[in-house]
Formats: structure tokens, C-alpha cells, sequence
């Protein structure tokens, strides 16, 4: 496929210095409310017992709370990123899918994830020799280290090197290298909005060796079903085999999140799992995850199936009439 040139080792992540969010102003009466742009018209709410840490950093504003039913909660520049109760469903799905998709994941590596929780699901798999994390913002892994203890154990990992720095330049400094790369992002809310184009996408390939996979973070097709069409439009232009997978995750605005998952090798099978464990290792290490699972996160009801079906056959089209 034909693609633009683009200046990829001088793309950097900057943060604009107009978007300010106080997380601690969203607990009125005893409850967290979040409610961002992308999801107008409709709000989701924790009861908050204690805050445990409030802090701005120099990239976003860091809260941590802990709730009378999730546990403790983090929230970046008003988003809640993970509940204790149930992040282990969105780290297994971001990882192990696209790991599975991958014949011999050796070398990986994270943008964000600062939690260290999709570190945590990526040691588990043996062939992995290496996994790199790309987090701009020590002030995540700090706190996470002592309020998210369960989840932070994989920045501790003896295969994890931890990168405090910018993972655009990081990526450019460093072409054809890793077989998987998960960014596990926030929200396309102000700043983290540049890990949601098109040009993030070709510093991803270019990081990428020639049978690499992505897998990155979209939004519910019920609350920004926008955001994937645009997504998948960006990504099929760069990748030719790409699927979109779904978990379920109740602290989430919808309790869904999306996944798209991407490769630079024509015609790979995403879908299905090529690697798998046992029956018994999956009870063993996981609580969500299952080649059972996996199969099932790309199966879409119609209106997603359509809204996938049109977002990719107007890339099609659109190369036909270059």
C-alpha cells in the first residue's frame, strides 16, 4: 500500500498546555462521577471511601481513591483507567490476544501501562524474551507501585526494562525490532488524542519487524463508535490484516471496551488464537482470558459488524480510485 512520507524520527509527543482536568473536583457527595466528552450525555460513578492520593504531575493529574466495591481506583485527568476488582480482564485481553495472534512473540513492547499490569500478563507467556515499557510519566508507575501492588509486580519482572520517557521518540530511535506492540493509552481525550491518528500508527509499523502485530485501545462501539470508524480507517491503511475484539469491563462507560488489533502480514488469522494453552493452564493463569474468550471478543452483533465491514471497504475504495 502506497503511504505518505512522513518525518517519523522527529515526531514527539507534546502536551498541550490548555488541557487541565482537577480529578479530585469529580468526587461530590462521597461519589467519583466521570463524564468526558466523548461520552455525552451519559456518566459513570463509584462510590469513593477514602482518597488515597491526589497529585498533578507534569503531564496529567493523578488520582488515586479507594471505592467501597472495585477497590482502589485510578484516575488520570478525570478517566478512570483501572478498579482492582476487574482489571484483570482488560490487561488479559490487551495482552494475551494479540500475543496468541503472534506464532513467537519474543520481543515486546508497551506504550503506557505505566500500572504494570499488562506487564504482568505478558511474562506469562514463556517464548517472551524481552518486553520494553514506554511510560512518559513516572508519577503513574510511582503511585502505582504503592496503591495498585497486585498490578505493579510486572514492572519488577526480570525480562521488563522500564523506559521513563516518550515513547514516539522511543520508537523512532528504534525501527524493526519488536514482534508485538500493546499501547495501553487513555482515553482520545484531549493530549492522548495523537495516539488515536494516522501517523502513530506508521511510527507503530515502523517499530514493528515484518510480522508484527499492534494491538491498541479504541473505545466502545456503543459510546464512540466515531472514534473506531476512524481508527479502523487509519490502521487499514497502514496494516492489511486488521479485526476489531471486544471485553467485558464493568468500570468502564458501557462496561465494554474495544480492541483493534493489527498486522503487517497479509492475510493473518487474528480471530483464532495459534498459540493456545491448555484447559488447565488457563484456569491456572488467568481469570478472563480463553481461547474460548479470544474467538468470542471478534464476534460483533450486526450494527458492528456493518459499521467494521463500511469503515474498511472505504479504505478499499479509496486506493482503488489512487
Amino acid at each position: 500500500m502506497a503511504r505518505l512520507p512522513l518525518p517519523l524520527s522527529g515526531l514527539v509527543w507534546t502536551k498541550p498546555e490548555t488541557y487541565v482536568v482537577d480529578s479530585l473536583a469529580c468526587i461530590k457527595n462521597g461519589w467519583f462521577t466521570e463524564d468526558i466528552e466523548t461520552s455525552k450525555g451519559q456518566a459513570f460513578c463509584l462510590e469513593v471511601k477514602r482518597v488515597l492520593h491526589h497529585e498533578r504531575s507534569p503531564y496529567q493529574d493523578v488520582l488515586v481513591f479507594e471505592s467501597t466495591n472495585h477497590g482502589n481506583v485510578l484516575v488520570l485527568d478525570g478517566i478512570i483507567q483501572c478498579t482492582e476488582r476487574e482489571e484483570f480482564a482488560y490487561q488479559e485481553v490487551i495482552a494475551h490476544t494479540p500475543l496468541n495472534c503472534h506464532p513467537n512473540p519474543r520481543k515486546v513492547l508497551v506504550i503506557g501501562g505505566g500500572d504494570g499490569g499488562v506487564l504482568r500478563e505478558i511474562v506469562k507467556h514463556e517464548c517472551v524474551e524481552e518486553v520494553v515499557l514506554c511510560e512518559i510519566d513516572d508519577v503513574v508507575i510511582r503511585v502505582s507501585k504503592k496503591y495498585l501492588p497486585h498490578m505493579a509486580v510486572g514492572l519488577y519482572h526480570p525480562k521488563v526494562t522500564v523506559h521513563v520517557g516518550d515513547g514516539f521518540k522511543y520508537m523512532a530511535e528504534n525501527s524493526d525490532m519488536f514482534d508485538v506492540i500493546i499501547t495501553d493509552s487513555s482515553d482520545a481525550v484531549g493530549p492522548a488524542t495523537v495516539l488515536y491518528e494516522l501517523n502513530y500508527y506508521r511510527l507503530l509499523r515502523q517499530a514493528l519487524n515484518e510480522s508484527g502485530i499492534i494491538c491498541n485501545l479504541v473505545d466502545s462501539a456503543w459510546v464512540n463508535p466515531r472514534l473506531i470508524r476512524n481508527v479502523l480507517r487509519s490502521i487499514k491503511a497502514e496494516y492489511p490484516s486488521i479485526a476489531l475484539a471486544t471485553a467485558f469491563t464493568p468500570a468502564y462507560i458501557s462496561g465494554q471496551i474495544s480492541f483493534i488489533v493489527a498486522s503487517k502480514e497479509p492475510g493473518r488469522e487474528l480471530s483464532t488464537p495459534i498459540r493456545r494453552w491448555t484447559p488447565a493452564e488457563e484456569a491456572k493463569l488467568c481469570r478472563y482470558y480463553t481461547a474460548d474468550t479470544h474467538k468470542a471478543s471478534f464476534t460483533h452483533p450486526t450494527f458492528v459488524r456493518k459499521m467494521i465491514r463500511e469503515s474498511l471497504e472505504a479504505v478499499d475504495s479509496d486506493v482503488e480510485d489512487n
